[in-house]
């Protein structure tokens, strides 16, 4: 990316939201392909996710989209790209505990924003998509592996037994351990 490097002072500037840096440079977040103003209000990136730009064409020739946050493009991403960037951050992340506001945050939008827009263009929640990812994730572990149930509800990003049984129970109409007798 250009000759533009993270240095203290634009972290800092990041770090702080501060307005001032604004139109200075422009940040990316590697893991969401989305470039920001420094002064975004969006969750904090991990130091080595970000990347440094120049102005917009620069991010943009990286393949970065603007934020709908900040509208660091000028435009905001159209609602159907947005969504798309949506359910590749919850395909890449299902197994990690995200929750809607998590969701936004690394997505840089506010929750009702981003729950309604997905909800409009998917036709069901983020949360219902979450869960689809997961369930479908269980169902071929197993299907495929000796692991027991708890170990399979974990990994497919369920903080306990219960939650991954119940919620297993209710798309499939079967428990994790029918599922796995039934289809053996």
């Amino acid at each position: 990316m250009s000759d533009y490097y993270l240095t203290k002072k634009r972290w800092h500037a990041i770090s702080t939201n501060d307005k001032a840096a604004d139109g200075e440079f422009f940040y990316g977040v590697k893991s969401t392909k989305i470039f920001c103003y420094p002064s975004c209000k969006s969750r904090l990136p991990k130091k080595e996710n970000i990347v440094i730009f120049q102005d917009t064409d620069d991010a943009i020739s990286h393949g970065y989209r603007a934020c709908k946050r900040c509208r660091s493009g000028g435009n905001a991403l159209p609602d159907t790209e947005w969504v798309e960037n949506i359910a590749t951050y919850i395909d890449e992340n299902f197994a990690k505990p995200l929750t809607l506001q998590i969701i936004a945050e690394d997505c840089h939008g506010s929750p009702y924003h981003l729950h309604r827009t997905f909800k409009r263009i998917t036709k069901i929640t983020p949360i219902t998509y979450l869960d689809n990812i997961r369930i479908d994730y269980a169902k071929k572990q197993l299907l495929n592996t000796l692991e027991s149930i708890e170990v399979i509800g974990k990994k497919a990003g369920f903080p306990n037994p219960s939650h991954f049984s119940t919620t297993f129970k209710r798309h499939t109409g079967l428990s994790p351990n029918r599922f796995r007798k039934g289809q053996q």
